[in-house]
């Protein structure tokens, strides 16, 4: 445990950030394997939003983000 009263801040802060950003990687895996299990058009906009939502807190990149929804929209597509 650091003694420096800026160390110390910076580690409370690090566990802040990174119990948030497990809560959104976890909500956004959720949202895939729903999809995975039942790709529908109403499966795939809702996966995507939880896809985009990750994208903009800057948990996921934004390449990462269109990757998965390319691979979602494939699989809807190859589907029906």
């Amino acid at each position: 445990m650091p003694n420096i009263k800026s160390a110390i801040k910076r580690v409370s802060v690090t566990e802040h950030k990174t119990m948030r950003n497990k809560m959104v990687k976890s909500a956004t895996k959720t949202a895939l394997k729903k999809f995975n299990t039942n790709a529908t058009a109403e499966m795939l906009s809702s996966a995507s939003a939880a896809v985009d939502k990750a994208a903009a807190k800057g948990v996921i990149s934004k390449n990462a983000a269109n990757r998965q929804k390319a691979r979602m929209a494939r699989v809807l597509a190859k589907a029906e």
